[in-house]
């Protein structure tokens, strides 16, 4: 074993550094044993040459994700902290160094000295691998089956005890409310934005594991139709609607939004469904949530957002997370629903509540782990680990956003139906809430 001061360590450390243009923000710690960088912190432990040979061959996010989820590289601490301080690189105001010539054949040389350069390695088997064309309806069942049909034992696991796997509304921070009561006034937030009243038809467009659906017919005594490309997911909710008594008020279909033929309904739900659709495909999704909304009817969209830079979320998203995700600026995503004839009537941002909602899931994932790895193998649950670490980060650092979108299909007299004062749309029913 090194002592520390000479070996691998000091060498990758020197030509990170040489890279970054600036000293090494965690701890290095190589295959030999040497180590270098700070000690105040986050590790990262290169476990064989073949990590850095990922990153010869991708040296990017999707190198990095390929050694991580592989375990050629590991990272020992709080994966979060370590990759707080490589995005506070980028955030500063320094100039990109770029490498010279000489800078280049410097790298190649140290790779070749430490026995780095050699064929590229595989992928992990986690990695999506889709065929056909971009958002066909055969593709847009794989990218979702990959996310989604992971087992429904693996996401009661991650999620709080009626599956809900969307952005959270944290409405009380006292002590004892937690994640589960938060996705409550989730879907209860939902519910009233939508004016859902007993006998109404409800319509939720990639309904997940039914949560909103059976909350709103439950609490709100409305007839609840959901439809998504999961199979689990349909498995799942199908056992509920069952154990619950509910089949006179929901149904559950394997159906694409495409495919949905009788409109109209008296309120429309998508809750973070949009981001799977497509940019060349959501005027279609918005015209096909139009047509299946009644006039005078409203729809909630709840949807993450990001800006031009990466719009699916980067290459490690969707590699390994959500194949063919699409998150657009809001601004983009309300051009599209007004071009479709629908009227924009609210739009709350709830980034923050996002930051709280995925650090919840994560704990969970670190406090069942092995659990989780039993069930899905350690790849899959290191996927899970970088996933939910940097998704908190990005809503923290305001690199993505979430917002529910309320709209309504006018009439053709142009009336809207909505309330004269905002405060009625949330108007308490205690009812209809259950409370």
């Amino acid at each position: 074993m090194s002592d520390g001061k000479t070996g691998h360590a000091l060498a990758l450390a020197d030509l990170v550094e040489r890279v970054l243009g600036t000293a090494l923000p965690v701890g290095l710690r190589a295959w030999d044993g040497s180590e270098a960088g700070p000690t105040d912190g986050p590790r990262v432990v290169l476990r064989s040459r073949r990590a850095l040979r990922r990153l010869l061959w991708n040296p990017d996010e999707l190198g990095l994700a390929r050694a991580y989820v592989s375990g050629d590289l590991d990272v020992e601490g709080d994966v979060t902290t370590g990759l707080r301080r490589f995005w506070a690189l980028a955030r500063t105001d320094r100039p990109r160094r770029r490498l010279s010539a000489s800078d280049r054949f410097a790298l190649l040389r140290t790779a070749a000295r430490l026995g780095v350069l050699g064929t590229r390695p595989r992928p992990p088997a986690e990695e999506a691998r889709l065929a056909g064309g971009l958002h066909t309806r055969r593709r847009d069942r794989a990218a979702i089956a990959h996310h989604y049909d992971l087992s429904n034992e693996f996401y009661r696991l991650v999620l709080d005890p009626n599956m809900a796997y969307s952005c959270a509304y944290w409405a009380d921070g006292e002590p004892g409310y937690e994640l589960v009561d938060a996705q409550r006034d989730k879907l209860e937030l939902i519910c009233r934005k939508l004016g859902l009243r007993p006998g109404m038809r409800l319509l939720d467009v990639g309904c997940g594991w039914g949560s909103l659906l059976l909350h709103a017919a439950q609490h709100h005594g409305v007839h609840a139709t959901g439809v998504t490309l999961s199979r689990q997911q349909h498995d799942h909710v199908s056992g509920r609607i069952t154990e619950l008594g509910l089949q006179d008020a929901v149904e559950v279909r394997l159906q694409d939004y495409r495919e949905i033929p009788d409109e109209p309904y008296d309120a429309v739900a998508s809750i973070e469904m949009g981001e799977h659709v497509g940019e060349e495909n959501y005027p279609v999704y918005a015209s096909t949530l139009h047509r299946l909304l009644r006039p005078g009817g409203r729809l909630l969209l709840q949807q993450m957002s990001r800006g031009s830079t990466a719009p699916g979320g980067g290459a490690f998203i969707e590699s390994y997370v959500a194949p063919d995700m699409t998150m657009r600026p809001l601004s983009r995503t309300l051009s599209h629903l007004e071009n479709a004839g629908l009227e924009i009537r609210d739009v709350h941002a709830l980034r923050e509540h996002y930051v709280r909602t995925v650090r919840e899931w994560a704990a969970t994932l670190e406090r069942r782990w092995d659990d989780v790895v039993a069930l899905v193998g350690e790849g899959q649950a290191r996927v899970w680990r970088l996933y939910l670490a940097g998704g908190a980060l990005a809503f923290e650092d305001n690199r993505m956003g979430v917002d529910q979108v309320l709209v309504v299909r006018p009439t053709v007299e142009g009336a809207s139906g909505m309330p004269w004062h905002r405060g009625d749309v949330l108007a308490a029913d205690p009812v209809a809430s259950g409370r």
